[in-house]
């Protein structure tokens, strides 16, 4: 089981680094969710993932603090806009639209309500 929890953690390592250079796919969940599986799989590789000095600082305010960056809060808010920008621009169902912006909404909350890290 443990090399599949590293398998995972490989796969969530790689959309994370994808998400740095597609701003619609969140970078952070994904590290976040690829430390877990390296908790179950590999202590090596946890280790290297927090010590990484770009990919391991909001790892560790997350689990520290449940802290989010201003810089990151700001990003996110800006990729949300410029998603529903694009649904509006492509004229997608309405309620598609509804139901975006009751999720981005919800989303928005949960991040800047959480601590600046």
């Amino acid at each position: 089981m443990r090399i599949v929890w590293f398998i995972l953690g490989v796969l969530s390592v790689l959309a994370g680094f994808t998400g740095v250079f597609l701003p619609v796919l969140p970078t952070v969940p994904f590290l976040l969710l690829a430390a877990f599986c390296f908790g179950k799989s590999s202590q090596r590789a946890y280790d290297w993932l927090l010590s990484h000095k770009t990919l391991g600082p909001p790892i560790r305010d997350w689990q520290e603090n449940g802290a989010i960056s201003r810089r990151a809060k700001y990003l996110s808010a800006a990729s949300m806009a410029a998603v529903f920008a694009i649904s509006v621009l492509l004229r997608i169902p309405i309620y598609i639209i509804i139901i975006q912006i009751v999720t981005l909404l919800s989303v928005s909350y949960f991040i800047w309500t959480r601590p600046d890290a």
